[in-house]
């Protein structure tokens, strides 16, 4: 995973509430068992309108979203976060998010940041022309106009998302630590080690 430290860019003045997890991914997209190419589905049935703001060459790459109030409700599928990190978004603010949501994105590499309404509703206004700024450290959104609206986040995901860290990456991190136990193990009690050399060996 990719550490997340700033974010900037223009971000997609979406702004609509109550956004479903089959709104960003529909359910005929749920067969694959990868990542890539999810983000020609993201949005799908939105996109079907020629003058949708997701394929306009205003937004397009844009790496930030601004979404209404419970971005994310509905079913728990994963492929929701895919489908908005195979199109480019790296981050999505809103006023409240789906629990499961969040925490899907946020294994993901995308940082969700929530500000309350009047903060989205500047940040829409913003959008429409200018760039928009995440500062994960200080935990702030800027715009060039001076705006600043401080949001928080979970201290342990602000460290895993800083410093690039899955789940893969935090048992990496315990390395030491795992092997230690492991060879104490074995030491211990042997009989739950019986056979594994060989295993390893092969």
């Amino acid at each position: 995973m990719e550490p997340v430290k700033q974010i900037e860019g223009r971000a997609i003045p979406f702004g609509r509430k109550n956004v479903d997890t089959d709104v960003i991914i529909p359910a005929k997209w749920l067969k694959t068992i990868t990542r890539q190419g999810l983000g020609k589905g993201a949005f799908e049935a939105l996109r079907a309108d020629p003058d949708n703001i997701f394929d306009s060459a205003e937004f397009s790459g844009s790496p930030i979203l601004i979404a209404g109030d419970n971005f994310g409700c509905g079913s728990s599928r994963e492929h929701a976060a895919w489908a908005l990190g195979d199109m480019g978004v790296k981050a999505v603010i809103a006023p409240s998010f789906s629990d499961i949501f969040s925490g899907n994105a946020f294994k993901n590499g995308i940082l969700t940041v929530v500000v309350p309404q009047e903060a989205i509703d500047r940040l829409m206004e913003v959008a429409q022309t200018d760039p928009v700024s995440i500062d994960l450290e200080t935990q702030t959104v800027t715009t060039p106009f001076q705006d600043r609206f401080t949001f928080e986040i979970d201290p342990f995901r602000k460290h895993c998302l800083l410093n690039g860290l899955d789940e893969v990456g935090l048992t990496m991190a315990r390395g030491d630590a795992i092997a230690t136990h492991e060879a104490k193990m074995r030491d211990s009690l042997p009989f739950l080690a019986r056979g594994t050399d060989a295993v390893a060996a092969a």
